[in-house]
């Protein structure tokens, strides 16, 4: 049975053709030989001419055993005819059966699967003929659908983290700009407004050239400069106190010259550590920045509730909320945590023994991706 499901289906029709025909021959045969010996049981009638001119009238048949001489001769050229169609008809039956029916069927159901746009599904190999064939070659279309409504999938999601980090990022300078705004509106302003108005207007402008270019965050350029640390430390007060106005702010940066980093990204990962730290704070938040070998290390830690025990075990996602809030999408630890990997660092979420949330980003210095 298995040499003939991996038949041709020519092959395999012509071979059961001449079987199915040669025992219908050999039924034939059969009913000749049966009727034949039963119609010698009959006498015979005629006459019997012996040697010396005798003739002997020989017994006659019975009116009843003439009717089934002639029924079994009918029988017998019908059967001449029927039993080689029939032979025929089953083996058009048995080739159905045996070469047509699985695959005909699986393919008609992977059909409807396609149909319900459904490929979660497989065709499994059922013989080496044409069909059979004919039923790899759906797998294998089956499969690169698949692979490729995956890979759209994919491509969506990345756009779509992409397009939520974008706004999530943009928003922290655009903060800062409106808080500036303000400020000459009440005409409060600082010695370095105008420089932080020209900055961020600059770092807006220069991260949506970026962002506009890439499909997914991990694709952002990295672009090293020079940063004097008593920079970074005017920029993270001056975060703190534009996101967290009301809070007591402690820094702590060492005065260690120049450090060469991504001036943007470092930015971007500060404002989100510390605008995420800012929200759940209650009177105080803790900056420190430390430089350890080749790796450059923010730390901001506040007295709020501290992290959730699910973000801890899996760390930051997209979209995962810390707090039911139409402003909050949670991309701000996510997007961090992919730019400081951009960087050669890692991002680390603990909560304090005394209370609150720690969080630690690290980015390298002098690093060529």
């Amino acid at each position: 049975m298995e040499r003939l499901k991996n038949m041709s289906l020519k092959k395999s029709f012509f071979f059961l053709s001449v079987w199915c025909i040669l025992i219908s021959l050999l039924l034939v045969l059969l009913v000749f030989f049966v009727c034949g010996s039963i119609a010698k049981s009959y006498p015979s009638g005629g006459v019997e001419i012996r040697s010396d001119g005798t003739v002997i009238p020989l017994e006659q048949p019975a009116p009843a055993q003439q009717r089934s001489l002639t029924l079994m001769a009918y029988f017998q050229w019908l059967s001449c005819i029927a039993f080689p169609l029939c032979g025929l008809g089953a083996a058009g039956t048995l080739f159905y059966h045996i070469k047509l029916k699985k695959p005909i069927d699986l393919l008609r159901d992977g059909t409807e699967h396609i149909r319900s746009n459904d490929l979660n599904f497989s065709i499994p190999a059922v013989s080496a003929d044409e069909l059979g064939q004919i039923c790899a070659a759906f797998e294998t279309m089956r499969l690169e659908l698949l692979k490729t409504n995956q890979e759209l999938w994919r491509q969506s999601e990345e756009r779509k983290r992409l397009n939520a980090a974008f706004s999530h990022d943009l928003r922290n300078p655009i903060t800062v700009l409106k808080g500036s705004v303000k400020l000459l509106r009440k005409g409060m302003p600082d010695a370095q407004i105008i420089d932080r108005l020209e900055s961020y207007t600059l770092r807006i402008e220069q991260y949506v050239e970026a962002m506009s270019s890439i499909q997914r965050i991990e694709q952002m350029p990295v672009q090293n400069s020079d940063v004097t640390f008593s920079a970074l430390r005017a920029e993270l007060e001056e975060t703190a106190r534009l996101f967290a106005p009301a809070l007591n702010i402690a820094a702590s940066v060492p005065d260690m010259g120049t450090v060469r980093i991504d001036h943007g990204i470092f930015l971007t990962v500060a404002e989100n550590l510390i605008g995420n730290a800012a929200r759940f704070a209650q009177t105080k938040l803790v900056i420190t920045l430390a430089l350890e070998k080749n790796l450059l290390s923010l730390s901001v830690a506040d007295d709020g509730p501290g992290f959730p025990a699910e973000l801890l075990r899996s760390g930051p996602k997209p979209f995962g909320k810390l707090e039911e809030s139409t402003e909050h999408f949670g991309m701000g630890l996510y997007s961090s945590n992919l730019l400081c990997l951009k960087h050669g660092g890692s991002l680390r979420l603990e909560n304090s023994p005394t209370g609150g949330a720690v969080t630690a980003a690290s980015i390298q210095i002098n690093f060529k991706p």
